[in-house]
């Protein structure tokens, strides 16, 4: 067994893919807030071939600032910021390959001075985010910036150092136009829906209030590239370290376990250089679209098709519902008839194909993603994957028959039980208010729509009411297979 270090690579099994490049000649070209497994399964990964090719400069400084950030500052710090990252086929071949493209890492608690002046390097050309749905502050409904949590609202009320990820990147530009340092792209790496105007909309907000000629040069001056991601990335647990541990003979704090399918569709829209991450499988594109709603709205809306049902039937793994031909079938047909016509043409996809292809990737047993993962803060999810589908199947004055029994499904399964009497252990930032809204049901049938912070003003659709509470009653009287069965077969 060999503890993971810069100092014992060439002691790993030869299996054990490792860089070809020295990890002390790097320097830092990016700056990514958020470092957890999807960003060092994808960016990372990314950047680790440019790093690869020769391109030297384009080494990454992660950044944490929340307290749980405190686990991956130490165990990277332990490891000379190395880890595995393990990808495994949907027949089940796995193969591994040390990363080296994340060369420093700042916990902004330690020394939030040492994070402001990375951000303000010259060579520091891109700041990148995986903050998750909520980090941005960018309201749902009405699409405005609009702070909620603690250290955004803390930032905006003082100029102390900065707490927040959108603190640090405004005084961050602040400093860089203040020295005639040209800024650096902000580009997210989040999945949601146009995440590079979502970014754009929650800087400038932030900017605003904190200084209006300071958003104005921002504006003029900044890019925010939109981008599409894709790779099934769980969670990493004890059980991942054990296999990483019995399958390639290395013992790493933190590995990541991931799919071997990839995807990364980006704008090529930033302020100065870039790395030339065509050369490593990125596709650079000038409108991201097509792209993006093709992925939100059949792979990431598929996952809330499938969690709570499964959830609600007992399934704890993405590749049980998937392997079971009443889910898959409903799967299909939501896509088929509820997703897809909401599309645009997608250059170079057959979505027949993509569709059937997800089912595939779903089914793969090795990965062992699980519904509750998929699941946390649906609040936050929902009304970027599922619910476009809804306004637009309105519209157009189509079905959303499927998609109103997701809805059902999610308001079962904040009631907390599972059809079989289980405690469901629920992660949402608005699990208070979602409760209340749906222990109005008992007195008034279709009143969780009228949660507005989720819903706006599509909860208010007679359309929709009607399906979500037929669904409901359905769910409630038959539980969630027999509900599937009786709707896939109409």
């Amino acid at each position: 067994m060999v503890s993971l270090s810069a100092s014992r690579l060439t002691s790993l099994p030869p299996s054990v893919e490792t860089p070809d490049y020295d990890p002390s000649r790097i320097s830092s070209g990016i700056v990514h807030f958020g470092v957890g497994s999807f960003h060092r399964s994808h960016e990372a990964m990314y950047i680790d071939r440019i790093l690869n090719a020769g391109s030297l400069e384009w080494g990454i400084c992660g950044v944490g600032i929340l307290p749980s950030d405190r686990s991956m500052r130490d165990a990277l710090r332990s490891q000379d910021n190395l880890y595995t990252l393990v990808t495994t086929s949907p027949e089940g071949t796995s193969a591994a390959r040390v990363i080296a493209s994340i060369v420093e890492y700042l916990y902004a608690p330690d020394d939030p001075d040492a994070v402001l002046a990375k951000l303000t390097e010259p060579q520091i050309k891109i700041v990148s985010l995986t903050i998750t749905e909520g980090g941005y502050s960018v309201n749902d409904a009405t699409g405005q910036f609009d702070p909620q949590d603690e250290r955004t609202l803390a930032d905006l009320a003082s100029d102390s150092a900065p707490t927040s990820v959108l603190g640090y990147v405004v005084e961050a530009l602040r400093l860089r136009r203040d020295k005639g340092t040209p800024p650096f792209t902000v580009m997210s790496c989040d999945n949601i829906p146009a995440n590079g105007h979502v970014a754009r909309s929650a800087v400038l907000g932030f900017a605003e209030l904190k200084d209006p000629g300071l958003a104005r040069w921002i504006a003029d001056e900044v890019a925010f590239p939109s981008s599409m991601v894709d790779r099934i990335t769980p969670v990493t647990t004890d059980e991942t370290r054990a296999g990483v541990a019995a399958d390639f003979g290395i013992e790493d704090l933190w590995p990541v376990r991931s799919e071997s399918f990839e995807q990364w569709v980006l704008e090529d829209r930033f302020c100065t250089d870039r790395p030339p991450l065509e050369q490593v499988g990125v596709q650079l594109v000038a409108d991201v679209g097509p792209y993006e709603l093709m992925k939100l709205r059949l792979l990431n809306a598929s996952h809330q098709v499938m969690s709570y049902l499964g959830i609600l039937a007992g399934a704890t793994y993405v590749h049980e519902v998937c392997t079971d031909p009443i889910f898959t079938e409903f799967l299909q047909d939501y896509m088929r008839a509820e997703a897809v016509p909401t599309l645009q043409p997608v250059p170079g996809i057959d979505l027949d194909s993509y569709s059937h292809q997800l089912i595939a990737r779903f089914r793969s047993q090795a990965i062992r993603d699980t519904l509750a993962r998929q699941v946390v803060d649906g609040s936050d999810r929902i009304p970027k994957f599922l619910l476009p589908v809804v306004k637009d199947q309105l519209a157009g004055e189509r079905k959303v028959s499927r998609s109103a029994l997701v809805l059902a499904a999610w308001s079962v399964f904040l009631e907390g039980r599972t059809e079989a009497g289980a405690t469901i252990p629920t992660v949402d930032r608005r699990l208070p208010e979602l409760r209340a809204a749906v222990a109005a049901e008992r007195n008034s049938p279709g009143s969780f729509l009228d949660y507005s912070a989720v819903f706006g003003e599509l909860g208010q659709s007679r359309t929709l009411r009607n399906e979500f509470i037929a669904a409901r009653e359905s769910l409630h009287a038959y539980g969630s297979r027999a509900t599937i069965q009786a709707l896939t077969a109409e």
